[in-house]
């Protein structure tokens, strides 16, 4: 069976004095629902200038949540965070719709992680990030969906531009800025010892890959992890929020796919 075990820590920072990072997880209560729902991390960071940030996170999170929990058991972990992000959409709109008279604007970033058997399956919309940190190397599982990282993957820009480009914070997608969203999803297959790191821009922006995965060791306690993680962000930057999640994988249980349904390897 999969085992995963997991921390997570989120920080206002140094510079904001509210938090719009918004996380949470759905741990299977055994055996049987592990095998037929999995795991879920989800972590959400209310966009920045918009009002009600936090608030937008916040109901991203707990509709990614609670559709996860009542899933049909089995359903493909792609086709189904790809319905409960469309569903979360529609739940920032209407919180918006109804936060007062007339209606106010607000937007998120989401991540998502699913875990199941042997597979885990990323979903996102916007620049928070799923790293794997899999034999002392970080690798990032998503793209970040900005107007510098488009500009840079046709061309126009150079990393080293890209990377300081003020268009860098200029999102492509999230949740709440229309009647659907264009979630990316990817399918990855984990072993042993495999760490999947969500975090917030307020990280990733602060903390270089290496610093990941030189924190995120097998042998190192992840709450301990988590926690210097945070701290190097808040300590080199701080100007935003800071959040993380990360699940390492302590077993999996090796399974072949067939027309989407798993069957069991010997």
């Amino acid at each position: 069976m999969l085992a995963v075990e997991f921390a997570q820590r989120s920080d206002p920072g140094r510079v904001r004095e509210n938090n719009e990072d918004y996380l949470g997880a759905v741990v299977p209560s055994g055996e049987r629902q592990a095998r037929s729902h999995g795991w879920l991390f989800v972590l959400a960071d209310g966009v920045g200038g918009q009002q009600c940030g936090e608030v937008a996170a916040r109901v991203a999170v707990e509709s990614m949540l609670a559709g996860f929990r009542v899933a049909r058991a089995g359903e493909p972990l792609a086709t189904l965070l790809a319905r409960l992000v469309e569903t979360a959409n529609d739940k920032v709109l209407e919180a918006g719709m109804h936060a007062s008279p007339g209606g106010v604007s607000m937007a998120t970033t989401i991540v998502a992680c699913a875990l199941r058997f042997d597979r885990a399956v990323i979903a996102h919309a916007g620049d928070s990030r799923c790293y794997l940190v899999r034999k002392g190397h970080a690798r990032a599982l998503t793209r970040d969906h900005t107007v510098a990282n488009e500009q840079l993957r046709l061309g126009i820009l150079s990393v080293r531009e890209a990377a300081r480009a003020d268009a860098r914070r200029v999102l492509t997608r999230s949740l709440g800025t229309g009647m659907s969203v264009h979630v990316e999803i990817s399918e990855h297959r984990v072993y042993t010892d495999d760490v999947l790191l969500l975090c917030s821009d307020g990280l990733h922006g602060a903390v270089d890959d290496s610093d990941l995965a030189r924190l995120v060791t097998p042998s190192r306690d992840l709450d301990f992890a988590v926690r210097d993680l945070v701290a190097m962000a808040f300590n080199r930057d701080g100007s935003d929020n800071i959040s993380v999640i990360a699940a390492r994988v302590k077993g999996v249980e090796q399974v072949g796919m067939y027309r989407g349904r798993p069957y069991k390897l010997r």
